[in-house]
């Protein structure tokens, strides 16, 4: 499935992107939890069917949202995160938990959607920004030309002697600049000053000060004496923000956001309000506020109205303390799709030590790597990394493959340190003997696995 194309910003999901395909594209960074991916790789399957179909139609059709019910650690946020990278959709995630309802002191759901159109801004700006790269390529070199050889302001000889020297010379320079002869160079540039933007205000009311400013005040430009090379970059992205048109991608964006943007709500258990306690207040009236935006509504941002009627909302939970059916009955009936993830077992831990593309030894190997450290991570070592994982989880508070970050950690803790002194040593033979001098101890004293592991 290597090449395979998802979307491209501002366009539709690719046909190849079949239900099959896309997990097997995630089985390639996240291990096991098949009931989800096949559950999330159908839901990004109707969107291209609904592409396909008339505009009546396509109208009624809305997505059908997903809820993740499982433990922390066990691949719910790496699934849409990845989704969302392979269809190039835009994406965000947000915990509900840093919500409040109106009225109350803090961010309301509505902010979810503007973060997801600026999210899907950036993914159009990307795309637009390489279709005009090669022109502003080119208006880049004549503009350092124009300031190494400046055009003069009048001939000197009606022969025309001086337009032919002034050519000869230019010609001369172009050859010197593409050799990269003139990098050191000095020249002048001016460059604007860019300002912060200043947000006032929270929800419907909030307003872009700084756009409302840079209608008023004329922009600030300051000149600096810069090398050849540092001038190209400048003066490049000065070309490409004057090539690239802001309310067509705008409009695309929003567009973009509208039709394939994927909102991941994590901790939606945590707006279950528990009977009796006070401060759980808002919690029930976060979930009410969250009702009509993934029922479907009409959302304020600075750059136009969005509706959320086609956005795909994926939420997760670890319901340990309550259950989905606690949720609004009107909040469930918006999650049709649901999918439970399973804790992690010994064989998965090794798995995931082994399999994925960007596997945690993999990752220990290259960062050793620079230092002239060859890791080797031996079978038997795996199998006592994925054990020890497997039993502080079981002791301790259960955080799923995250367990294997902080033991990993522990692990190559005086390796990491030592590596810059060792002179690029060679290879490092990790063994489970290795494994059981550094680990025992720690595993052993459930207390001080607590702290450490």
């Amino acid at each position: 499935m290597s090449g395979m194309s998802g979307s491209k910003a501002g366009g539709g999901i690719s046909a190849n992107l079949t239900p099959r395909c896309i997990v097997e594209e995630l089985d390639r960074h996240i291990v096991g939890q098949d009931a989800a991916k096949r559950a999330v790789a159908v839901a990004i399957r109707n969107r291209w069917r609904r592409q396909q179909l008339p505009d009546e139609m396509r109208r009624e059709i809305a997505p059908k949202n997903i809820l993740m019910i499982g433990p922390t650690g066990v691949g719910k946020t790496e699934i849409a995160r990845r989704l969302a990278k392979l269809t190039g959709a835009p994406f965000i995630k947000v915990e509900a938990t840093k919500y409040t309802e109106v009225g109350y002191y803090g961010r309301d759901v509505e902010s979810m959607i503007r973060e997801l159109v600026e999210n899907s801004i950036g993914l159009v700006r990307e795309s637009e920004r390489a279709k005009v790269e090669s022109e502003a390529r080119q208006r880049t070199e004549e503009r350092l030309l124009d300031l190494l050889a400046p055009r003069p302001i009048a001939y000197a000889s009606e022969e025309g002697e001086s337009v032919e020297q002034y050519e000869r010379t230019r010609e001369k320079m172009k050859a010197m600049l593409a050799a990269g002869e003139m990098n050191q160079r000095m020249v002048e540039v001016s460059q604007e000053q860019k300002a912060a933007p200043m947000v006032m205000g929270m929800g419907s009311e909030q307003m872009d000060l700084q756009g409302i400013m840079e209608q008023i005040v004329p922009k600030q430009t300051t000149r600096r004496e810069v090398t050849v090379g540092e001038a190209r970059k400048i003066l490049f992205e000065q070309e490409c923000e004057a090539l690239l048109d802001p309310e067509k991608i705008n409009g695309q964006a929003v567009e973009l956001a509208e039709n394939l943007g994927i909102v991941f709500l994590d901790e939606v258990d945590k707006v279950v309000a528990a009977e009796g306690k006070g401060a759980d207040v808002s919690r029930q009236g976060v979930q009410r506020d969250l009702l009509p935006i993934i029922e479907g509504t009409t959302i304020q941002t600075r750059y136009g109205y969005v509706s959320t009627d086609h956005v795909l909302f994926v939420a997760a939970g670890a319901f340990h303390r309550a259950s989905p059916s606690e949720l609004m009955p009107e909040l469930q009936g918006r999650f049709p799709i649901r999918v439970e993830l399973n804790d992690l077992t010994k064989d998965d831990f090794v798995r995931i030590l082994r399999e994925p593309r960007s596997s945690l030894t993999k990752q220990y190997q290259a960062l050793l790597g620079a230092e002239g450290v060859k890791l080797d991570f031996q079978d038997d070592a795996i199998e006592a990394l994925a054990e020890y994982a497997y039993k502080v989880n079981q002791t301790t508070q259960n955080i799923g493959a995250r367990r294997l970050y902080t033991i990993l950690e522990r692990l190559l803790e005086e390796l990491s340190f030592e590596a810059p002194d060792m002179g690029g040593m060679g290879r490092v033979a990790i063994n489970a003997a290795y494994v059981k001098e550094r680990l025992d101890d720690i595993s052993d004293d459930e207390d001080l696995s607590k702290f450490i592991l």
